[in-house]
């Protein structure tokens, strides 16, 4: 923890005390739109806990056209949910932003390929067209393609990237031989496609060695400086911790809760429950609190890109412990 972190904590501290009354304004800043990858706050938010810490969140669904990096820089949120290879990224080319905590502790990417290509191996990925997101998420691909030495600028020898949209159609088409998927959501789409798992190969980015942090919550290191903000993450946190466990516990009703926050209706309980319940195990054996030897690992991974790393040298600053043991305690 910094010096700064510690001086600003320590005001929040006493800020604490004599706060007035009114809630507390906080905005979050989704990754995504409304599903149960983000039920922890959805829960916090239904079952009073964020109420019960004076505070009054707004959660701001995301979507293809919206990179939270750029709506907290822009003001239009306090906080926001972003993988570290993209808030790295972001921190690298200017934006300061923070790592205050971190409640996935696994990470659920995964490429999803057909498995009558002969694709056995990461080896076998050359001469395929691989889909991979983009707004960020593409970080964790092109660091792993480049520690296996497999070119992603196509031919014989290299993969070519498909830039997929937020859907599985490429791979259900046969315009790729492969897409990201994560393991609640999207591989699920493929299955109710009407694809049989055993048609299928994947390939886990935690089983490869290459997996990253994601879905942390992340702040302006500007705004960690005022004791009134610090106090706000601290309670946010809190309360926010205290809504995944209960939605870890609680996996369906979890579910029927963000169903009943999903403005569009384009949920549907099946899949909503089984995605909390794959959350779940995503969520478990954190308490919010950034595990130092995730965070030294998932550098390791972006920094071993080759010739064009992620980030070229070891962030400073990039995280704090500072809200989680003042929440926590």
């Amino acid at each position: 923890m910094n010096k700064l972190m510690t001086t600003a904590l320590a005001g929040a501290m006493a800020f604490g005390a004599s706060a007035a009354s009114a809630a507390d304004e906080v905005r979050l800043q989704l990754q995504w739109v409304t599903q149960a990858q983000f039920a922890g706050y959805y829960v916090a938010l239904d079952n009073g806990y964020y109420e019960e810490e004076d505070l009054d969140v707004t959660i701001l669904p995301g979507g293809p056209d919206i990179a939270p990096p750029q709506v907290l820089a822009g003001g239009g949120a306090d906080i926001m949910l972003n993988w570290m290879p993209s808030a790295l990224s972001a921190r690298e080319n200017g934006l300061p932003v923070v790592n205050i905590a971190q409640p996935f502790k696994s990470s659920g990417l995964m490429l999803t390929c057909w498995k009558d290509t002969g694709i056995t191996s990461p080896e076998d990925f050359r001469g395929k067209t691989i889909g991979v997101w983009f707004f960020g998420n593409e970080f964790p691909f092109l660091s792993w393609m480049s520690q296996v030495g497999i070119p992603t600028e196509g031919g014989e020898d290299g993969v070519t990237v498909l830039k997929q949209g937020f859907n599985v159609d490429p791979l259900i088409q046969r315009q790729a031989d492969c897409i990201s998927t994560m393991t609640y959501n999207e591989y699920w789409q493929v299955i109710d496609a009407g694809v049989s798992p055993d048609e299928l190969i994947t390939f886990k980015y935690e089983d490869q060695g290459v997996a990253t942090l994601e879905d942390g919550i992340y702040a302006l290191e500007s705004n960690l400086e005022d004791p009134a903000f610090v106090d706000k993450m601290v309670r946010f946190v809190r309360a926010s911790m205290r809504g995944w466990k209960w939605a870890e516990e609680n996996p369906d009703a979890a579910a029927d809760i963000v169903l009943d926050n999903d403005a569009t209706g384009a949920q549907t309980e099946e899949h909503q429950r089984r995605m909390m319940g794959e959350i779940a195990k995503l969520t478990a054996g954190s308490n919010g609190s950034l595990d130092p030897a995730d965070y030294e690992r998932t550098v390791a991974t972006l920094l071993a890109g080759g010739s064009d790393p992620v980030i070229s040298k070891a962030p400073e600053g990039a995280w704090t412990h500072a809200i989680t043991d003042e929440a926590l305690n």
